[in-house]
């Protein structure tokens, strides 16, 4: 359903944002869609923004709140329709559509608004806006970097415990890291009577998990797919050996039964759902909302007081948030992040105002509560942000790792380079072919070749 706020213009109109136009005519307005908040406190932080711009401008916000799925639907429809709205924020709109829209000419060329903030933002975040718009055969900053995920460890310490070992024990190298919870920590549980898997491994096609998980695997074997001028690279023997090596390792966790039987049919939300049931020990996830969800428990009032205390207790002490192993090279992790972005459409009725009010919600004391409202679940991508005391103090022990990752780098998706890996990444060629090779018993060589060839007929 639907969640729509219209904001009405005030009484008095203050003063306009210095260097912007002057206050708009009284029957002025813009039109926005936002992704509804997973939290109150995102959306109350975006209303609190939207109140702030009406009062500095006397331009009458028409805001529209959606559920994610619908927020990226409603607009790819508008969009086709040429009736979009002025600004467009939705979580998937990197993963499934700005570089497409980017290159068909579909939005609005934003650097004037970009360029004077440029040097606010963490490089790797601004540049993944910088995009190639194939109607000018030219680059540019096509839309604003609101925040980032990346991809985190979850497990049960006191599963963990249970099975006989200790956090000094998980090796750090990469296949010593998923023997552990394989064979050790599975193996012991499993002897002790417990029906339980090792990790939580995403493997459906219709995942957005599996490609953001299998993808971390082909960056922990350095497999490069394309170029940063787009050109695929993947069918170059290193990067396809790399590739090989990738399949193999994520194939391998389904092949010796550390993941539950379901996980190739598995949609986003099941690996979740797994982990709170204690049927596995640990899973990657692309935020930290595992264990935000018993964050939110903590302080539900719908819930009993003994809840409560349970739900403080595991996110306080019983599940970890953790970094991944180095890479199978021995090497550092670098962290594959995917920025969330806002964009301006080019049919747009008011594109002017939409300059000045993204100009006005991305300025620092309008962004940062946005973002931590998400209570971690999204990142900063501006430098200022993820050095406040949310982020850096250490005091919560899930954000604290998080800002780890960060401080350890991060590296962009694919889609970056070339728009096409949009199709590529919906279509889900990465799954495919780890379920070749689990299901129908092919060499990952074979599935690798298959995967080549079809990047190429997409992306080539």
């Amino acid at each position: 359903m639907k969640l729509v706020r219209h904001f009405a213009m005030g009484t008095a109109v203050a003063a306009v944002v210095a260097g912007w136009s002057g206050a708009a005519m009284a029957q002025e307005t813009l039109t926005a869609w936002f992704t509804k908040g997973f939290y109150k406190g995102e959306d109350d932080a975006l209303l609190a923004v939207v109140d702030k711009f009406q009062k500095a401008t006397g331009v009458k916000v028409e805001l529209s709140l959606y559920a994610t799925e619908d927020c990226v639907t409603k607009s790819v429809g508008a969009v086709d329709a040429g009736t979009p709205p002025d600004v467009g924020f939705c979580t998937t709109y990197d993963f499934r559509t700005t570089g497409k829209w980017a290159y068909d000419g579909k939005l609005e060329d934003v650097s004037d608004v970009i360029e004077p903030m440029k040097a606010e933002f963490q490089p790797m975040a601004v540049s993944t806006t910088f995009l190639m718009n194939g109607k000018t055969g030219k680059k540019s900053y096509y839309a604003f970097p609101v925040e980032q995920q990346m991809m985190h460890i979850t497990y049960w310490k006191d599963m963990l415990e249970e099975a006989g070992f200790k956090e000094a024990d998980i090796p750090k190298t990469w296949n010593g890291y998923w023997d552990f919870w394989c064979d050790k920590v599975q193996g012991a549980l499993r002897a002790k009577g417990k029906r339980v898997y090792g990790i939580g491994h995403p493997m459906g096609i219709a995942a957005s998990d599996t490609f953001y998980s299998f993808l971390t695997f082909a960056n922990a074997y350095n497999a490069q797919v394309v170029d940063e001028n787009g050109k695929i690279v993947l069918d170059q023997p290193a990067n396809k050996k790399a590739m090989v090596e990738a399949v193999k390792s994520y194939a391998n966790i389904f092949q010796r039964g550390c993941t539950p039987p379901s996980s190739v049919n598995w949609l986003d939300p099941d690996n979740n759902v797994a982990f709170h049931n204690r049927t596995t020990v640990a899973t990657h996830n692309a935020t930290i909302s595992i264990a935000g969800k018993h964050m939110d428990d903590m302080s539900n009032q719908a819930l009993t007081a003994e809840q409560r205390a349970t739900a403080k207790k595991n996110y306080e002490d019983n599940i970890r948030t953790a970094e991944f192993p180095l890479k199978a090279d021995g090497s550092k992790m670098t962290n594959l992040a995917a920025v969330k972005t806002a964009v301006i459409f080019a049919d747009a009725k008011n594109k002017k105002r939409a300059k000045e009010f993204m100009a006005f919600f991305m300025k620092d004391e309008n962004l940062r509560p946005f973002v931590e409202g998400s209570a971690g679940r999204w990142v900063p991508t501006t430098l200022k942000a993820i050095e406040a005391p949310f982020w850096s103090d250490g005091k919560d022990p899930h954000r604290a790792v998080v800002y780890k990752q960060y401080k350890d780098g991060t590296v962009p998706f694919q889609f970056v380079y070339n728009y096409n890996f949009t199709t590529v990444n919906a279509e889900n060629v990465w799954a495919k072919a780890v379920n070749r090779v689990v299901q129908d018993k092919i060499p990952a060589e074979q599935a690798v070749d298959e995967m080549i060839a079809r990047i190429k007929q997409i992306a080539g």
